[in-house]
């Protein structure tokens, strides 16, 4: 045994020794996802149940953004200040950050299909409390409760996906289960929003619920039955952050998110002050087409190049934004940045959770509530951070605030290609 072995295994042994106690347990959780459900044949694409699980992930964000879209409606149904209606957010992103993780721990060995369904039911319920409430502090209660079983349901959803599918098409699988989010952003939110103008705020919240009824049936019916986490593979939160690979892409997470929700968020400012003739309503369903177009193309690639993906929609986030900066007289050139910044985004969650699921191995439910962590994170310091700066300069910095995050995620996916984005 030469020096350069020894030194190498003297290397190795202090990670191996964060995760697992013993020779077999490292062996079982080295595996790049969590076992799959014997009962799945390994040659079948579960189009069914990760379609279920993709409409409920179109409520999740259409729940979660459409009360942006509502808030004169919400301030006066409620008797309350816009500012106080704007809670509505805030508090459903932050129930997602203070239950997420505790919830995934507590039930990350349980069978996942009972999970799922309580997560739903528990989601409909606080939906529905949200529609006929009439009082404030019980409104802010639900949405902060919604919030809390999106979190569950954003937590688990990975890893459920990658057990009911065969492992040669996990990365596929999570592509088609993830295609809701940009689907929400493109129809859900608009058209919740228009229905809440033309009627009543509450109807959008009606038509949610009766949505998330649908699935739930459908899941009741359509998702087949998985096994939990196996109690010998179980890390604590602690490690599972400790994990190599993990805290990079939870970093990715942060800066590229925080980027693309300062632009996402204050799209309006940006474009009053070009002086163009383009609405924040074209703007924002082209940028959800082009985001399902992304979405597509992550699915059709990302079990052959997780990296090079990764690398690619980074690098068109910068060139988006420096054409924002540079084509902002255009309203073609700018249409075009729209098209290519949602196109970039559109797969941004299939790879980053197949990323963080492939580093965390069993883990995978775990680290991937901290995924949903950093996203709202991310969202909730967007809110505060475009604020400050179209409040000091204007709406026109924003692409500059796109492009250097943009930087900073493609720098941390670089510098992480052993452990997080693997050659």
């Amino acid at each position: 045994m030469t020096r350069a072995t020894l030194e190498d295994g003297a290397r190795e042994a202090p990670i191996d020794a964060l995760h697992h106690e013993n020779i077999s347990t490292i062996e079982e959780t080295k595996s790049s996802a969590p076992a799959s459900d014997p009962s799945v044949p390994a040659g079948r694409f579960p189009w069914a149940a990760l379609l279920v699980m993709a409409l409920m992930g179109f409520l999740l964000i259409s729940t979660e953004t459409m009360p942006a879209g509502l808030l004169p409606q919400i301030a006066s149904g409620l008797d309350v200040t816009e500012g106080t209606a704007g809670q509505f957010v805030s508090a459903y992103a932050l129930g997602t950050v203070l239950a997420a993780m505790p919830a995934i721990a507590l039930t990350r060995g349980l069978r996942r299909k009972p999970v799922f369904l309580v997560g739903i039911l528990g989601f409909l319920a606080a939906n529905l409390v949200t529609a006929f409430s009439t009082d404030i502090v019980l409104s802010l209660g639900a949405r902060l409760l919604a919030g809390a079983f999106s979190g569950l349901l954003w937590g688990m959803t990975a890893g459920y996906a990658r057990r009911i599918t065969a492992p040669h098409h996990a990365g596929r699988a999570l592509s088609v289960a993830s295609v809701g989010t940009p689907v929400g952003l493109a129809v859900g939110t608009p058209f919740g929003s228009w229905l809440g103008t033309a009627l009543d705020w509450r109807w959008s919240f009606g038509v949610l619920s009766l949505l998330t009824v649908a699935t739930l049936l459908l899941a009741f019916f359509l998702v087949p039955d998985a096994p939990g986490q196996r109690a010998g593979t179980r890390v604590p939160l602690a490690r599972v952050f400790a994990i190599p690979g993990v805290a990079v892409v939870l970093g990715v997470i942060v800066s590229w998110m925080l980027g693309h929700n300062i632009m996402y968020t204050y799209i309006g400012s940006y474009l009053r002050g070009a002086s163009l003739d383009l609405s924040v309503e074209i703007a924002l369903v082209t940028f959800g087409a082009a985001a399902i177009v992304g979405i597509a193309i992550t699915g059709a690639v990302i079990d052959k190049g997780l990296r090079r993906l990764v690398l690619l929609s980074l690098g068109s986030f910068m060139v988006a934004g420096a054409i924002f900066i540079v084509g902002h007289t255009s309203v073609v050139a700018v249409l075009a940045a729209i098209i290519l910044w949602g196109i970039a985004f559109g797969g941004a969650a299939a790879q980053l959770q197949t990323a963080i699921s492939a580093a965390s191995g069993e883990n995978a439910d775990v680290a991937n509530s901290m995924l949903g962590v950093a996203f709202n994170l991310a969202i909730f310091a967007a809110g505060v951070a475009g604020a400050v700066v179209i409040s000091t300069f204007d709406g026109m910095v924003l692409p500059a605030a796109l492009v250097g995050l943009a930087a900073v995620a493609l720098a941390i996916s670089v510098a992480g290609r052993r452990t997080a984005f693997p050659r």
